[in-house]
């Protein structure tokens, strides 16, 4: 099945994607620091099961432009997964599949009731976290994109940061060609800053704007969907979950599984296997 690559306006944004199919909607968000392209495999695989799949670049990843409004919140993200819902005549068989901040975003989104089922990857819902020290001691980077040197740090080298990160969160994943389109959507300064604005807004909600607070409230409730959380076992990035606990905090007929011999980036990882899990819960 043939991926293609176009843009298309939704809430007044223009999106750099990538599609294939026909079909009910399938729409898949990256994470970071990632792009559309993580989702290669998957979309083939949705457009062969009957699906418009449909991988957006996010906001201010280029080719998608830089938001205007500099609004880089949780319930931003969610906006637009809604905005896109409607740009393409979604409808109610809609599917939404997010990884990393694609995930947070989903959970937002999918208390709307535009969406028929929900997959997340490598970021569990409110509720599941874990909070030691080991946890917050591999988020250090969220707490040094704060500064005012970030972007410097992380662009240093070619984007060396960058390698670090994947290298870290999916030990023994050959990540070139991932970090390739990662560090051509980034290249940009402009770009790079917002991309680490998601961790600065994550962090001060005096960055919030008020026209998406119905969507950043919506990050502190369940998903309307069943979901399917998925976490790899090795993930280097965020600890596992105890996927008992994180099914309860989902919408009944959810599932949630840890999954062994991958890390962060598992659908990069183990395509066959994850592309599997997710086709199996969307029918």
């Amino acid at each position: 099945m043939t991926v293609t690559a176009r843009s298309v306006v939704a809430g007044g944004l223009e999106f750099g994607l990538l599609e294939a199919g026909s079909g009910p909607l399938a729409l898949c968000l990256h994470g970071f620091p990632d792009t559309a392209h993580t989702w290669r495999h998957l979309l083939p695989a949705l457009a062969e099961q009957g699906h418009h799949a449909v991988a957006p670049f996010l906001r201010g990843y280029a080719p998608t432009a830089i938001p205007t409004d500099g609004a880089y919140q949780v319930g931003a993200l969610a906006a637009d997964a809604n905005a896109l819902h409607h740009a393409f005549d979604g409808t109610d068989d809609a599917v939404l599949i997010g990884h990393d901040w694609g995930a947070f975003a989903a959970y937002a989104a999918a208390s709307t009731g535009r969406w028929r089922k929900l997959v997340t990857l490598a970021a569990p819902p409110a509720g599941a976290w874990n909070h030691s020290y080991e946890q917050h001691k591999r988020f250090f980077y969220s707490y040094l994109f704060q500064l005012p040197g970030a972007e410097r740090a992380v662009a240093a080298d070619d984007f060396a940061f960058l390698d670090g990160l994947w290298a870290d969160w999916s030990p023994g994943y050959p990540a070139a060609d991932d970090l390739a389109e990662v560090k051509a959507a980034l290249a940009d300064p402009r770009n790079l800053t917002a991309a680490l604005g998601y961790y600065r807004a994550r962090m001060n909600p005096d960055l919030h704007q008020p026209r998406y607070a119905t969507e950043q409230a919506a990050t502190e409730r369940t998903p309307d969907p069943p979901t399917l959380y998925l976490h790899g076992a090795d993930d280097g990035c965020i600890l596992p979950p105890d996927p008992t606990t994180t099914q309860a905090l989902l919408s009944p007929g959810s599932k949630a599984e840890v999954i062994p011999g991958v890390g962060h980036f598992l659908h990069l990882q183990a395509p066959t296997d994850i592309n599997r899990r997710i086709l199996d819960w969307l029918t």
